[in-house]
């Protein structure tokens, strides 16, 4: 081999090697691991679906391919999650869904990616100026004084108090909780979640009666003024040993659990799409910003895609350090 052609060859060699070395993992992903499209689950409540179009847009910057089917929130954990229809998904509430990412995690099929930042509370709300008609609220005690209940009717329920809850794929045992608890109300369920604010809205203007769900994160508490109702504090037990709690009989006499909100994936994911896996993992947002982007979309009328671009475009570091 001549001089010339060893020089060549040691010359290309170390242009390979530096190219190679140049490469960030960030850049790397420009290529994604996988051309197959990743499946960003979208619920039925606003929080949920801005933090899947802020994931699926940040892993389109990275170059990846994204999709945002439409899913049941809780069976999602044990069906899509698993069977492949689902790739991620980014808000299931310790709240609500404790029984199903129990069922989820029993699978061996997905992965508790983490807590998305924000801690969970959901329970029975009222406003302020009901308590001039119900004076015992907080409490819960107050509910069962059939004058409070009626305070509560409206013409469909009355003499029963009235309570909107969440729809019905939400789960929370509100209906349980009423009969276990001895409560003189109906439950009526919302169809969706931009009913049921819409509903306190118009209620709210109004100084009308209303009891309903309310959950943190989320615009309303900041925009009304109210209480969320005192209820026994949530145990394990409360909901599986009827002998717990002041009804000897009835399970699910106490509040709702609260706690952390958790992101979760098809197991397969960090083996075919690690680098989105890791930004999956570390994808995090604050409560306050959380809350504030939600009442854009939902207050101000900006798409879901408007608000997760800026918000992009605002952490480009953030996501940029998470892909590394």
């Amino acid at each position: 081999m001549s001089l010339r052609s060893i020089i060549s060859k040691v010359s290309m060699g170390a242009f390979t090697l530096a190219a190679a070395s140049a490469l960030t993992p960030a850049a790397q992903a420009a290529a994604p691991e996988s051309n197959d499209p990743i499946k960003i689950a979208l619920f039925d409540w606003t929080s949920v679906n801005l933090n899947a179009k802020i994931l699926g847009g940040i892993l389109e910057k990275l170059g990846y391919t994204v999709e945002y089917p439409t899913a049941d929130y809780l069976s999602s954990l044990t069906t899509g999650l698993t069977n492949g229809d689902l790739d991620v998904g980014m808000e299931f509430w310790d709240t609500t869904a404790g029984e199903a990412m129990k069922a989820s995690d029993a699978t061996g099929q997905t992965e508790r990616l983490g807590a998305l930042g924000p801690k969970a509370k959901e329970e029975w709300w009222y406003p302020e100026y009901m308590k001039e008609k119900c004076p015992g609220l907080p409490n819960w005690e107050a509910l069962k004084d059939p004058k409070c209940a009626e305070a509560f009717s409206t013409a469909e329920t009355a003499p029963k108090g009235r309570y909107l809850g969440g729809p019905v794929t939400w789960e929370g045992f509100d209906d349980e909780r009423v009969e276990a608890l001895k409560l003189p109300f109906t439950v009526i369920h919302a169809g969706t979640d931009a009913a049921m604010f819409a509903e306190l809205d118009s209620a709210y203007q109004r100084k009308a009666p209303i009891m309903l769900w309310v959950y943190s994160p989320h615009w309303a508490p900041a925009k009304y003024k109210g209480e969320w109702v005192e209820f026994p504090e949530y145990t394990p037990e409360c909901y599986s040993d009827p002998k717990w709690g002041t009804n000897p009989d009835a399970k699910y006499d106490c509040g709702k659990p609260h706690g952390e909100i958790w992101k979760y994936s098809w197991a397969g994911m960090k083996d075919k799409w690690p680098v989105a896996y890791k930004v999956a993992k570390a994808y995090t947002v604050d409560t306050d910003e959380l809350n504030k982007m939600s009442g854009e979309i939902d207050l101000d009328g900006k798409t879901p895609e408007d608000v997760a671009a800026a918000w992009i475009a605002a952490h480009e570091a953030d996501w940029k350090a998470w892909a590394q």
